[in-house]
């Protein structure tokens, strides 16, 4: 099973007052680069969310943005003291008098004593965290169904393409005697015109040519490529992160194509070649967008 690297996900979670919404989108990239917008008030909270992200997604550009409403407004505020900022009041007003200072008391004087004009809401503060989690998870899972929706896409794409490659090496192997054998005789004949003195030794002068036949063989380099074929295709139905070892066994097929155009002998065989050559440039730019 694969994933692709891009996608939108978004998740709505209502609780006692409080709305979070959240959406997710990734797009392609080498490793994991997040990108997290939230609210001010749950800045301390980045970390967590990004491990809570790690977790979640391993490859690709992610952007989350978070929104959280209580009671219709955006901004979450502490809730004030009353009393407190009265008693605050009071107890400023009578150091004034006994320090004897003058100057009017302002309300930056008041917002110096935050933590005792504003109540503890830390009880829904770790509530709130918790619906937050709750909704970058559920928005997660969405983008997951829809990267997974994409990567099946690319799977039926990548495994066409695959097949065609199969193929071409089919037939590369059916055409690679007969071309080997043609070969022979050719540079045999070319041999025998330009060495009349060798045209005695047959024995020696079959060696000699049998062994410049043999490097044109492409036997070895077609199991080798249907072998890369089969790790490519079993990588796309059982790996969670394919991205990365289906670029690798790529690299290894071309390689091998790269062999066998430089070996043929054939104009058939060269035709099969670059067709695989043409694929496996398309499967390289699809799997880019590989998680």
């Amino acid at each position: 099973m694969i994933y692709s690297m891009t996608g939108f996900g978004k998740s709505v979670v209502t609780h006692n007052g409080f709305n979070v919404e959240v959406e997710a989108r990734s797009l392609n990239s080498r490793f994991l680069d997040v990108y997290i917008k939230l609210p001010k008030h749950l800045y301390n909270q980045e970390f967590e969310i990004r491990d809570l992200i790690k977790n979640n997604v391993k490859r690709g550009k992610l952007s989350l943005t978070v929104s959280v409403k209580k009671d219709g407004t955006e901004e979450v505020l502490p809730q004030i003291d009353k009393e407190a900022v009265k008693s605050l009041s009071k107890t400023l007003k009578e150091i004034k008098k006994i320090a004897k200072v003058k100057d009017d008391i302002s309300l930056n004087h008041i917002l110096n004593f935050q933590n005792l004009i504003f109540t503890d809401n830390s009880e829904d503060d770790e509530s709130e965290i918790e619906f937050v989690k709750k909704g970058i998870l559920e928005a997660l899972k969405d983008l997951a169904e829809m990267r997974k929706k994409e990567g099946d896409a690319l799977a039926r794409d990548l495994k066409q393409r695959v097949n065609i490659i199969l193929e071409c090496v089919d037939k590369i192997e059916s055409n690679a005697k007969i071309s080997v054998e043609n070969y022979f005789e050719k540079i045999k004949e070319r041999a025998v015109n330009l060495v009349r003195d060798l045209a005695e030794n047959t024995d020696r002068l079959n060696q000699e040519l049998a062994l410049l036949a043999e490097r044109a063989d492409v036997t070895e380099e077609c199991v080798r490529l249907k072998s890369h074929i089969d790790i490519f295709l079993n990588t796309i139905e059982t790996s969670d992160e394919a991205g990365r070892k289906l670029n690798f066994i790529t690299q290894e097929m071309n390689r091998e194509a790269n062999t066998i155009n430089s070996k043929s002998v054939s104009t058939e065989i060269s035709h099969y070649g670059i067709q695989i050559k043409e694929e496996l440039e398309k499967i390289r730019e699809q799997i880019q967008n590989i998680e």
